[in-house]
């Protein structure tokens, strides 16, 4: 689900959310069965989707509403968290450190509608086609073997 958290503000909406005035950032909640897939996967494909090392920026996407981050719900998911971040920056698997914020859920606020599902509907767009189609192009080849077909 595509929404904001990590704010002060209480319900925002986009436009507020891209002033950067808010404090939140744009994220998605995900809900998962650990049968069929565990936290440490789903944060396997996180590190290999954004770019990590870059603060408050994505793309040509700049502000702290992009910035890289993962809301833990439990002290596991946490302690799951710091790891994967400290073993991926010891391994020096990019170029620069990680700055991803591991820090505590914030009350999460669900996006327009509009926001739901963007690439499925947007897919043409100039943005769809050039920064998040490469994307998952290399998500889906890097995950292959846990994806439905």
């Amino acid at each position: 689900i595509s929404g904001y958290s990590g704010g002060n503000t209480e319900n925002p909406d986009y436009k507020q959310v891209c002033t950067g005035q808010t404090g939140h950032a744009e994220v998605v909640q995900l809900i998962y069965d650990p049968a069929l897939i565990s936290y440490a996967e789903l944060l396997e494909a996180f590190w290999a989707s954004p770019d990590p090392t870059t603060l408050n920026r994505q793309g040509n996407d700049v502000g702290t509403q992009y910035r890289s981050v993962i809301f833990y719900h439990n002290e596991e998911q946490r302690k799951i968290a710091e790891n994967l971040k400290t073993e991926l920056n010891d391994k020096k698997v990019f170029p620069d450190p990680i700055v991803t914020e591991i820090t505590q859920a914030a009350k999460f606020y669900k996006a327009e509608n509009y926001h739901q599902h963007y690439f499925e509907l947007n897919g043409n767009e100039p943005y769809c086609t050039f920064v998040i189609k490469p994307k998952l192009d290399k998500f889906r080849k890097v995950f292959k073997d846990k994806l439905k077909n």
